[in-house]
C-alpha cells in the first residue's frame, strides 16, 4: 500500500465511520439551521414560548403552581437595562423592571440617564412623548424639565419660580461592554463594586456574533443557583443538543448516539471579589461511544453579582470568545435573560453562532424546569449537593435586612 493517503481517507481512519457520519450530519445542520452565516444570530423568545406545560383539557383547568416561600424579589446589584445601541442621542425609552416604571434617555453629548417614569407634577409618563432638551428630559404634559444628573427640575414654562423640592428620582447607571446597566439597592446605598469591562470587547479583538433573549417565570436566584447544582448537568444536559429543548423528546433514541459529558466545579471568590463566584466547566462529547475531540470545550463561567455572568470559551483550534449573560428582574417571578456572544474576529462567524445556538437549546431545557418548579427554602439535599447550600450562603450577601420578602398567599376558597 502506498503512503500517499488522501485527506478523506485520513479523516475516515481517524474518526471512524460513525463519527464521520456525525460530522457530515453536523455540517448539514449548520447549513440548514444557521442561514446567513455572516450575520449575527438573533433569537428572541416571547414569554410562554419556551418552558410551558402543554395546555390542559378545557374541562380540566390547570391549577397554578405554588411559588413557595421565596427570597426577597430583587437582590442588590447591577442589572442590564438595554443595549447602548438601543438608546441613540436625544431619544427616550420606556422601561419596566424591578417592579418600577422608568425612563431612559441620552443627551446630545452621549450621556445616558435613567429616571422614574412618572412626573411628580401630575403623574404623566415622561417616556410617553417626552423629549430630550439639553441635559434634561421634558414632560410631555406641561413641559416641566428634569435634569438627568440629579433629577432636579430646572424649568417650568408657566411658573415664575421652580420649587427647590421639585425633582424626580434618578437611578445610577453605567455603560460597559456595550450595555447600559442600572444599580439597584433596597436601602438606597451606592455601588459596592463595579461592572468589569471585557478587554477584548473594548479593544474590538472580539466582535459581536449574536444574541438570544428569553423570559423566565421564576425567582432570579434559581438561575445562578444552577452553577452550583453540578449534578443536574449529566441528567438534563447529557442528552444530545440535537434532540432539542423539549424535555419530552430530549432522551429520544433517534439522537442517543451522541452524549455530552460535563465536569464542573463551583467556588466563590475571596475578597475583594466576594461578590463574584466561578464555575470551571469541561465539556466533551461522545459519538457512538467514542470521544469526539472537535467538541471539547473549556468554559470559565464567572458570576458577577446577582445578574451578570461572563462565560469565557476556550477551544484548542476554534479560538476564544465570551457569552455575556444578563438576568434582569422585571417582576418578582419574571426574569429577562439575554445572552450576547463575542468571538475572535478571525474565526468564521458560523462557529460562535453554532456555540450560541447549542447553548440556547441547553438553556431552554433549564427554562422548562424553572418555569414549573417551586422554590424550597429548605430543600432535601444529599451530601453530593453540598455546593447548593454553599451557593445560597454566598448569594445571601445580595439581600439586606430591609429587603422586602413576599408574602405567601394562604390557600382557601375564592368567593
Amino acid at each position: 500500500m502506498g503512503s500517499g493517503w488522501c485527506g478523506a481517507e485520513l479523516l475516515a481512519a481517524g474518526l471512524g465511520s460513525g463519527a464521520l457520519l456525525f460530522l457530515l450530519l453536523l455540517l448539514l445542520l449548520l447549513l440548514v439551521v444557521l442561514p446567513g452565516c455572516c450575520r449575527p444570530l438573533e433569537l428572541r423568545r416571547g414569554r410562554g414560548e419556551v418552558g410551558s406545560l402543554p395546555a390542559a383539557a378545557p374541562r380540566l383547568p390547570r391549577r397554578p403552581r405554588r411559588p413557595g416561600a421565596r427570597p426577597p424579589p430583587y437582590p442588590n446589584g447591577w442589572y442590564r437595562v438595554l443595549d447602548s445601541a438601543q438608546l441613540p442621542p436625544r431619544t427616550v425609552r420606556s422601561l419596566s423592571l424591578l417592579g418600577e416604571q422608568l425612563a431612559a434617555f441620552r443627551t446630545q453629548d452621549g450621556q445616558a440617564h435613567v429616571v422614574d417614569a412618572y412626573c411628580p407634577h401630575l403623574g404623566a409618563n415622561l417616556a410617553a412623548g417626552g423629549r430630550v432638551v439639553g441635559d434634561c428630559i421634558e414632560c410631555p404634559f406641561h413641559g416641566w424639565q428634569f435634569r438627568g444628573e440629579d433629577g432636579k427640575c430646572t424649568s417650568i414654562p408657566y411658573a415664575e419660580k421652580v420649587p427647590d423640592f421639585a425633582k424626580v428620582r434618578t437611578w445610577l447607571c453605567c455603560e460597559v461592554n456595550g450595555m447600559l446597566l442600572l444599580w439597584y439597592h433596597c436601602d438606597g446605598t451606592g455601588p459596592t463594586w463595579a461592572v468589569p469591562e471585557q478587554p477584548q470587547i473594548a479593544a474590538k479583538e472580539w466582535v459581536f456574533r449574536g444574541q438570544t433573549e428569553h423570559f423566565v417565570d421564576a425567582h432570579i436566584q434559581e438561575i445562578p443557583e444552577n452553577a452550583a447544582d453540578t449534578a443536574h448537568l449529566a441528567f438534563l444536559h447529557g442528552p444530545s443538543f440535537l434532540s432539542g429543548s423539549d424535555l419530552r423528546y430530549a432522551k429520544s433514541k433517534v439522537w442517543d448516539f451522541m452524549k455530552h459529558v460535563w465536569k464542573a466545579e463551583w467556588q466563590p471568590e475571596p475578597e475583594p471579589n466576594q461578590h463574584c463566584s466561578r464555575m470551571l466547566l469541561q465539556h466533551t462529547a461522545t459519538v457512538f461511544g467514542m470521544r469526539f475531540p472537535l467538541l471539547d470545550l473549556s468554559v470559565s463561567a464567572r458570576q458577577v453579582g446577582p445578574g451578570l455572568v461572563f462565560l469565557i470559551f476556550e477551544h484548542a483550534f476554534l479560538g476564544h470568545g465570551v457569552i455575556l449573560q444578563t438576568v434582569t428582574p422585571l417582576e418578582p417571578l419574571l426574569q429577562n435573560v439575554v445572552h450576547k456572544i463575542y468571538y475572535q474576529k478571525n474565526v468564521p462567524a458560523i462557529v460562535p453562532k453554532f456555540i450560541l445556538r447549542a447553548e440556547c437549546i441547553q438553556f431552554e431545557r433549564d427554562i422548562t424546569i424553572w418555569n414549573n418548579k417551586q422554590y424550597l427554602l429548605k430543600p432535601l439535599l444529599v451530601r453530593e449537593d453540598a455546593s447548593i447550600q454553599k451557593h445560597r450562603r454566598w448569594f445571601a450577601q445580595f439581600y439586606s435586612e430591609k429587603s422586602t420578602r413576599p408574602s405567601v398567599p394562604k390557600e382557601g376558597l375564592d368567593w
